[in-house]
């Protein structure tokens, strides 16, 4: 009895270990055929106000968006956070479709939104440092088709940003 039981433990061992070792070389050749997608480049390439609704501000953000690889990329939504000088600036969705050219670029707009309470706080940063040109970094994801086709990104760059116009004087009366 003792020798069968023995037995059946050895099996038992020798299947798991078997089991272990497949998987392990399963999960490596899985990360090794990932490891070869090129990373995308996205970059802001522009920002335009939208109508904001109630205590929000609105905005489209323009992303360029590169693909370095061989091979096209198709995606299905798009969702970001874009930060400015280091803090939370705005974030937002679209449900746009496409394709990404290989060795190409595209151009997506995807609308953002802010709270009130966080323009404040960013107008008081940019009144404190009125300097036109400003440091955003931007995190996203570029859905796609398919248990693995999304792809995330993270990217940071300096944006120009829009000037305010001159104060207008009142006119003298003469």
């Amino acid at each position: 009895m003792r020798k069968h039981i023995d037995t059946l433990l050895g099996i038992h061992i020798m299947n798991r270990r078997t089991l272990l070792a497949a998987g392990l070389i399963f999960t490596l050749s899985g990360c090794a055929a990932f490891s070869f997608r090129q990373p995308l480049r996205v970059m802001v390439a522009g920002i335009d106000t939208l109508q904001g609704q109630g205590m929000e501000a609105r905005f489209s953000v323009r992303l360029r968006i590169q693909n370095h690889g061989e091979t096209p990329i198709d995606y299905d939504g798009i969702a970001l956070d874009l930060d400015i000088r280091g803090a939370s600036f705005a974030s937002g969705v679209s449900d746009q479709r496409g394709t990404i050219p290989r060795f190409g670029e595209t151009l997506i707009t995807v609308p953002v939104s802010i709270s009130a309470a966080a323009m404040l706080v960013h107008a008081l940063r940019f009144a404190t440092n009125p300097s036109p040109k400003t440091g955003y970094q931007l995190r996203g994801y570029l859905a796609g088709p398919g248990l693995i086709g999304g792809r995330r990104f993270d990217s940071d760059g300096e944006i120009t940003l829009p000037s305010l116009p001159p104060a207008t004087q009142p006119e003298k009366a003469r």
